[in-house]
């Protein structure tokens, strides 16, 4: 009896296509089609494990952690300066979901740097700010202001140490002029002092005290 041989079925072509064009592990240098480009590890077609991201328009590289397409875990972020062309790290530190998130370091472009914590993008928690001219803040934030406690150490040693909302002065607190040798404890209202007490604090040693001690107060 003759036997009858059928041609094996087989899968369209594009099939085998598409299963090769799938990202899932290692794999090398991937550009979009607006010419960003990224090298890494993939899942699923979405980034995720460890990866350099490049991006065309601004040249800003993104090296670290991904999960599911986005900037996830411990992560540098660099700018390359528009003269030099050099690289300058804006940010290193925690991402979550594609956005600053966790403990980092943000440095500005005028030289001021922030230390702590982050939400959302966003200056939360408690961190620590070195301000250009010599000032800082180390306390707590909410939404990129100081909100809570916190210290503001001035670059003449004058200091605050108390309650801030909305990023000023707010409740209880103490402000030692260690340049006039006196003390203010009072309560704040946005940035005002409404009510408290002065008092001289070490004045015989004070670089620049005023001419004449405080009265004492007599009860």
């Amino acid at each position: 009896m003759p036997v009858v041989k059928y041609p094996r079925v087989r899968d369209p072509l594009f099939y085998e296509w598409d299963r090769k064009a799938q990202k899932c592990g290692l794999r090398h240098t991937i550009y979009a089609v607006n010419g960003d480009q990224y090298t890494g590890e993939w899942l699923d077609n979405l980034k995720h494990g460890k990866g350099t991201q490049i991006w065309k328009n601004t040249g800003a590289i993104y090296s670290g952690d991904w999960k599911f397409g986005k900037r996830d875990g411990h992560g540098s972020y660099s700018i390359p300066d528009p003269v030099t062309k050099e690289y300058r790290r804006v940010y290193t530190g925690m991402w979550e979901n594609g956005r600053r998130g966790g403990r980092g370091v943000f440095f500005y472009p005028n030289g001021e740097r922030y230390e702590g914590e982050w939400s959302n993008g966003l200056r939360s928690g408690w961190g620590k700010m070195h301000y250009k001219d010599g000032s800082v803040y180390e306390g707590e934030w909410l939404e990129d202001k100081h909100n809570g406690q916190g210290v503001l150490l001035l670059p003449n040693e004058n200091r605050y140490e108390g309650g801030w909302k909305d990023g000023k002065k707010h409740g209880p607190g103490k402000f030692f002029y260690l340049d006039k040798g006196q003390l203010l404890e009072g309560v704040w209202v946005a940035d005002i002092p409404k009510c408290g007490v002065l008092i001289d604090i070490d004045r015989d040693n004070a670089p620049a005290p005023p001419q004449f001690p405080l009265p004492e107060v007599i009860t």
